[in-house]
């Protein structure tokens, strides 16, 4: 099927912000509505994540799924400052750019939400409020548990690791937009930006213990707030190895999990390999939740891993040897349990 890339879309909010989307429409939509899938990212749509979205979205936009790549506030070219990771204001964004979606003509009501880390993190945040036209998620290298289980502490301890990144975002978000999309304004845009960009590092300081401003955002605060059918996918390679099993038995039977031998990417380039087919996978998951088709996918088994075998630790692999497994239930009957 044939599709369109729709290379910068502005959306304005209720407030008056205009956020920058990037939008591969397949062919046919306003004669025949089809199912969207968003992705919502302070990462700069047109260059960041350009070559990564290129990799995904016009493989389901030939499947006959729109994909709308949207610039968080202050991001790309996206109106405003960026006031923090998964704000109120950043998840009540989603939710009204989700509606949009949904009301629009060659929209057929149903919107999946994904990502991978921030998007990730994100799409299962935004999944706990919500928004009705919201019907399934797939996340990606993300965590449940905003404190225990992501960059900043591990039960109270300091990782380092929120330094490199908080400088990072700083950088990150000090580039300029682009003046051939946002005009004459793109300096003031940008000095805007590079006097009220927050250094994130110093908030986190000031939450060294479990608080709201780390309960804000967990869903293992409240697993039930999520009624949708969530994929959650890892590596054993990554950080966020944790999460796919934390989500099945958090969430029970609206979870599936996949764990590979992964880095921090998408399955279908990640390495070490062996790959996984994620288009094919997201595609099911999409037209099982978006458009009701009964293809199996619901029937899959709860969790599937792979298990690594014991080999020599190396600085880069391009494939771990391992087996796939794959239960109906985590935590099987036959399951010991050991300690040291």
């Amino acid at each position: 099927r044939g599709f369109t890339t729709i290379e910068n879309e502005w959306i304005t909010l209720k407030d008056g912000t205009r956020l920058a989307a990037r939008i591969w429409m397949p062919d046919g939509a306003a004669e025949d509505p089809v199912p969207a899938v968003f992705e919502f990212l302070p990462y700069r749509k047109r260059d960041g994540t350009s070559l990564r979205d290129e990799s995904t979205y016009p493989v389901f936009a030939a499947a006959g799924i729109a994909g709308v790549r949207v610039d968080i506030r202050g991001s790309g070219e996206s109106d405003g400052v960026i006031d923090g990771e998964y704000t109120e204001r950043e998840l009540a964004d989603a939710c009204e750019l989700i509606a949009w979606i949904a009301a629009q003509p060659w929209s057929n009501g149903a919107v999946g939400m994904m990502g991978i880390s921030w998007g990730g993190f994100n799409s299962l945040q935004v999944a706990a409020l919500r928004p009705p036209a919201l019907k399934a998620v797939i996340s990606i290298a993300s965590t449940v548990d905003r404190y225990n289980d992501d960059i900043h502490y591990k039960n109270g301890c300091h990782l380092s690791a929120q330094l490199s990144w908080a400088a990072t975002m700083l950088g990150y978000q000090s580039r300029p937009p682009d003046p051939a999309l946002v005009g004459e304004r793109w300096k003031e845009m940008w000095i805007e930006r590079l006097a009220g960009e927050p250094f994130l590092m110093e908030e986190w300081l000031s939450h060294q213990r479990r608080d709201d401003f780390w309960r804000h955002g967990s869903i293992s605060e409240d697993f039930c707030r999520v009624e949708i059918p969530t994929l959650v996918i890892a590596g054993w390679a990554d950080g966020y190895r944790n999460t796919p099993l934390m989500a099945v038995e958090g969430l029970g039977d609206k979870a599936k999990a996949l764990i590979g031998p992964w880095v921090h990417k998408y399955p279908h380039f990640a390495w070490p390999k062996p790959r996984a087919d994620f288009h094919a996978e997201a595609i099911a998951w999409w037209n099982k939740w978006l458009r009701g088709e009964d293809n199996g996918i619901d029937r899959l088994p709860q969790a599937r891993a792979y298990i690594l075998d014991a080999i020599r630790p190396a600085l880069r692999r391009d494939s771990d040897p391992g087996f796939w497994v794959a239960k109906d239930s985590w935590s099987p009957p036959k399951m010991q349990c050991f300690y040291v």
